[in-house]
């Protein structure tokens, strides 16, 4: 069998040997399908979040149900997809004429930008307050940082970017022994500098929700994943689906010797659906080995007969996936907003709710099916604008467009 780094380089050869105009043909609608499927499933999860009224880690399987167990278990494939696609999209600017140089600025301009946006617009956003007693940093910033790494990551060989994003990924898990304490002190008032750098590292504590790795190897990897896209049709879906299908399959035989990969092991339920509960409960904070494969590898492979995809359903999918950050920062601001429009039509105070969910009063909340409700009203409420800024983008020639 060929190996990553090998097939990586082949890639290379290729991806050098094929012309910008050739590149230029490939705005991948495949690829923003996956991408705008992904966004309109995260949108169930923020709704969740939003309007349920479960007080508990809905991935608790002493505590959940089915139905709430997977419809959170869905949305898992969110941040890993978002992130991939977003190293991807880096590839295939290259390849669109984008100088070498110019990337590399854009990357680290943008990141930066992400980061500002996550600290300010994000945050208030899920908060409808300035109040920075409260603050949490999850996948914008995680993304930005990502960028910032990339910017990096593209001065070495394809080969190189593959090899060591593929080893971040896999290797990583290794790293769980490793605690803030262990740097000195104890607790979050006392990690110091090198404890709290470890945090921002691997560890989900205090106000980091997205620890930056192996996000930052899932950004790289999905930047040496768009050379893919410099081969021929034929060889590129059959590509697609072996690669896929082979991450898919490693991730089931790893679960089942359940050796590494993981920090929680899964184990045999009063059912025969619980007991695939937790052989498909995996950690996501950081993401672990097994939650990126059982992530990334379906979605790997769907991007083969996505290619095939060309009706009404596949364009109103990919109006999302055409403008994710605008989609995303208007998302989580309608969903709030609705939120405390019911909460006042309800009768409630709405003081309390304005604050991030996790701190809504106790007595607020619906069943799954007004969840349903709200997610497919937020997504059709925002159709119309995601259409039209991601025409705006493609008509516009304006430096700034390329950061929103």
């Amino acid at each position: 069998m060929t190996s990553m780094p090998a097939m990586a380089s082949r890639l290379d050869r290729v991806a050098a040997s094929s012309t910008p105009a050739a590149a230029s043909r490939l705005r991948i609608d495949s690829v923003d399908l996956l991408r705008g499927l992904v966004m309109i499933i995260m949108a169930l999860d923020h709704s969740r979040d939003y309007f349920t009224l479960y007080r508990f880690d809905p991935t608790d399987l002493s505590l959940t149900t089915p139905a709430l167990f997977f419809t959170r278990w869905i949305t898992h494939f969110c941040a890993p997809v978002f992130v991939f696609l977003a190293g991807t999209g880096a590839y295939l600017s290259a390849r669109n004429g984008k100088r070498h140089e110019e990337l590399t600025r854009f990357l680290v301009t943008r990141g930066l930008w992400l980061i500002v946006l996550e600290l300010t617009v994000v945050r208030f956003a899920w908060t409808f307050n300035l109040d920075y007693a409260v603050v949490f940093v999850q996948v914008i910033w995680a993304l930005g940082w990502s960028m910032i790494a990339l910017a990096g990551f593209i001065q070495l060989p394809l080969w190189a970017i593959t090899a060591v994003s593929i080893a971040m990924i896999a290797g990583h898990n290794l790293l769980d022994p490793i605690t803030p304490d262990m740097f000195g002190g104890h607790g979050p008032l006392s990690y110091g500098v090198w404890g709290w750098i470890w945090i921002m590292l691997h560890v989900q504590a205090g106000p980091v929700v997205y620890p930056l790795i192996p996000w930052l190897g899932v950004m790289a990897a999905g930047y040496a994943f768009g050379a893919v896209y410099s081969l021929e049709t034929v060889e590129r879906r059959r590509l697609l689906l072996r690669l896929g299908g082979l991450v898919t399959l490693g991730f089931i035989l790893l679960r089942a010797v359940d050796v590494y990969g993981d920090p929680g092991p899964w184990h045999g339920g009063p059912s025969p659906v619980f007991s695939v509960m937790s052989f498909l409960n995996l950690h996501k904070y950081p993401p672990s080995l097994l939650y990126l494969m059982v992530t990334l590898g379906p979605s790997i492979a769907l991007l083969a007969p996505f290619e095939r995809l060309k009706g009404s359903l596949a364009r109103f999918i990919m109006v999302y996936g055409k403008v994710p950050l605008f989609y995303y920062v208007l998302h989580l601001f309608l969903i709030h907003a609705l939120a405390l429009t019911v909460a006042l039509v309800s009768g409630f105070d709405l003081k309390p709710m304005l604050n991030a969910f996790f701190l809504f009063p106790p007595e607020w909340g619906f069943g799954l099916p007004i969840v349903y409700l709200v997610w497919i009203g937020v997504v059709l409420a925002l159709y119309f604008p995601c259409r039209w800024f991601a025409g705006v983008k493609q008509r516009s020639r304006a430096w700034w467009i390329s950061y929103l």
